[in-house]
């Protein structure tokens, strides 16, 4: 690889400090690389972090410094790039990203003679309620989309279809849909199983459902998923909020319905070292 972009929130002196010994680094390499900075913007109520029009042509790679949030914040916003993406760990967990800072140069010389390899995380796209003329307004996630009460403290009623099937009718504070990559997440919180990364698959799992038998469901990635605010009480209609990656992106109410699949983009996740994703979960989620 020769050219490369840094996406990072250089506010934080982390941040900062390691932009730019990875810019000496690679200016020594002979190497180009761009500084793409972490700041909010809005496309049709659709949030994004990073101006990927900044991004040159021949760009081979996306450096992300931060935690898992600006992991994700980078893919949803490089959805159409098809630019491979690794992470730096400036954060606390670090899930998703793949270097610690300390062995940063090592894993720059192994990008400078493409000694990796790539995953291609699957993704989920809202296609009917969210639905904007302009691709970059479309609502995407990497690791779920979740569905929640909004405002009292009582149950939302859900109902699940998979290709216009009812499949079940959930009573619930919430219900999330989770990819494989979001399978550890908010999914995992609220009891969820756990899938290996590159599994064709999504996640249906409720939050606090109001039954004992009201447990997830895996369903195959090429199934369409929707999903319909039904109304728990006679009078007054269930109120809903929707989050994509924990980004809120719209209310619901009682008739409405959203409609989820993986779209043909996928994020494409650089790996260097040689731990597996179980050795991994078993580092990262043995922490707390």
């Amino acid at each position: 690889m020769e050219q490369f972009c840094i996406i990072t929130n250089s506010d934080k002196k982390a941040n900062h400090d390691m932009v730019q010994h990875i810019m000496e680094y690679m200016g020594k390499c002979g190497k180009k690389c761009i500084i793409l900075e972490n700041k909010m913007s809005a496309s049709a109520g659709i949030r994004h972090f990073t101006d990927v029009s900044q991004i040159p042509d021949g760009t081979e790679c996306a450096i992300v410094l931060g935690g898992d949030g600006t992991m994700i914040q980078a893919a949803i916003d490089l959805v159409h790039k098809e630019l491979p993406v690794i992470g730096v760990n400036t954060g606390n967990l670090g899930f998703l990203t793949e270097v610690e800072r300390n062995n940063v140069d090592a894993a720059l010389e192994r990008l400078f003679n493409n000694d990796f390899t790539i995953e291609n995380r699957i993704m989920l796209k809202e296609i009917l309620h969210f639905k904007q003329p302009d691709s970059r307004s479309s609502c995407y996630a990497l690791n779920d989309i979740v569905v929640s009460k909004r405002g009292g403290a009582r149950l939302i009623t859900i109902k699940v279809y998979l290709n216009n099937e009812l499949a079940d009718i959930y009573r619930a504070d919430g219900i999330i849909i989770s990819t494989p990559t979001g399978s550890t997440g908010y999914n995992l919180s609220a009891g969820g199983p756990v899938l290996v990364p590159h599994l064709k698959a999504i996640i249906v799992t409720p939050v606090c459902p109001h039954a004992l038998n009201k447990r997830s469901l895996i369903v195959d990635a090429s199934d369409r998923i929707t999903l319909e605010i039904g109304q728990t009480k006679d009078t007054g209609a269930d109120l809903a909020v929707v989050a994509a990656d924990g980004r809120n992106v719209g209310e619901l109410s009682t008739g409405d319905r959203l409609v989820i699949e993986v779209p043909h983009a996928v994020t494409q996740i650089i790996k260097l070292s040689g731990i597996g994703f179980y050795e991994r979960m078993r580092e990262k989620l043995n922490q707390a």
